[in-house]
């Protein structure tokens, strides 16, 4: 463990561009993967602005008081202790939206934008003037929220059983509003059959995470809630349901849409056919990794 820094003291205003270069050196120190950014998020957060105006107000010398320093010291103390950002910020980007999170709901990622998109894709390709997409196991919302605003025609549905995380999925369906969007605290197995044979579109992040494979980042071991990572000995039961809830769901032609690791692709796609899915395809992300897996429902 790196040792302790001192918190910030000062009297006086403390010039920006000193204090978000010293953040960044204490989170780079801390094992943060991207330190110089985290530094600037935080003290955005903090003066209540953009990163970008953060960078221009350190480039002009800019100061800010001693209680905003202060206030900017103990964030970065607390994230060199691995507290997520998401949490300190109280938000997480995802695509055009702004989802609030924090503890007890899963902070949505990057790469699972490319898995909206997959979604989005078949919704907006579906031949009805008001095609259905369910999202299983929404967390905080994002992939749900993403569909009924990116394709406003079609109607969403999303289920989660998560106390802790539906809090958060209610409260970002309040802040981002989404008339054609329905929530439903409920277990993804029994979700939903009233519309039994309907759907266009079924999508899920689900708990992928074999039970013995504890992730090496603190910030996702110690504050990611257990039950959206493990799958089970291999990761894959909720993939097992899935396949069969979303059987049931789809109409024939109907697609869907699977996020997992990098190495179960070939797995799922086995797991799909075996079911009767047809075309299983796997797809990578931006990264080049494989990070979904797709299949259409027989007729």
């Amino acid at each position: 463990m790196p040792e302790p820094v001192p918190p910030l003291a000062s009297p006086v205003d403390v010039p920006l561009a000193d204090l978000v270069r010293s953040a960044g050196a204490r989170l780079s120190r801390a094992g943060v993967t991207d330190p110089a950014v985290d530094a600037e998020l935080l003290a955005a957060h903090v003066l209540g602005t953009s990163r970008g105006a953060v960078q221009g107000a350190a480039i002009r010398g800019d100061s800010i008081t001693a209680a905003r320093a202060a206030e900017f010291d103990a964030l970065v103390e607390r994230r060199c202790a691995r507290v997520p950002l998401q949490h300190l910020t109280g938000v997480a980007p995802f695509r055009h939206l702004e989802l609030a999170v924090g503890p007890g709901v899963f902070v949505p990622r990057p790469e699972t934008e490319m898995v909206a998109q997959l979604a989005i894709d078949a919704l907006r390709a579906a031949a009805s003037a008001s095609p259905i997409a369910v999202d299983l196991g929404t967390g905080s919302g994002a992939i749900a929220l993403s569909l009924a605003t990116e394709v406003p025609h079609a109607r969403v549905f999303a289920a989660e059983n998560s106390v802790d995380a539906f809090v958060w999925t209610k409260e970002n369906a309040a802040r981002i509003g989404a008339d054609n969007l329905r929530l439903a605290f409920i277990d993804l197995e029994h979700a939903f059959g009233d519309l039994d044979g309907t759907v266009s579109v079924v999508v899920s992040n689900p708990p992928y995470v074999p039970d013995a494979a504890i992730p090496r980042d603190p910030e996702v071991r110690h504050y990611d809630p257990p039950a959206a990572l493990y799958g089970g000995e291999d990761g894959l039961d909720v993939v097992r349901t899935l396949s069969r809830v979303g059987l049931r769901l789809a109409h024939p032609g109907g697609l869907i849409v699977i996020e997992h690791g990098e190495w179960q692709g070939e797995a799922i796609r086995a797991i799909l056919a075996a079911d009767g899915w047809q075309a299983a395809a796997t797809h990578p992300d931006l990264t080049t990794r494989d990070r979904a897996t797709t299949a259409l429902r027989p007729a």
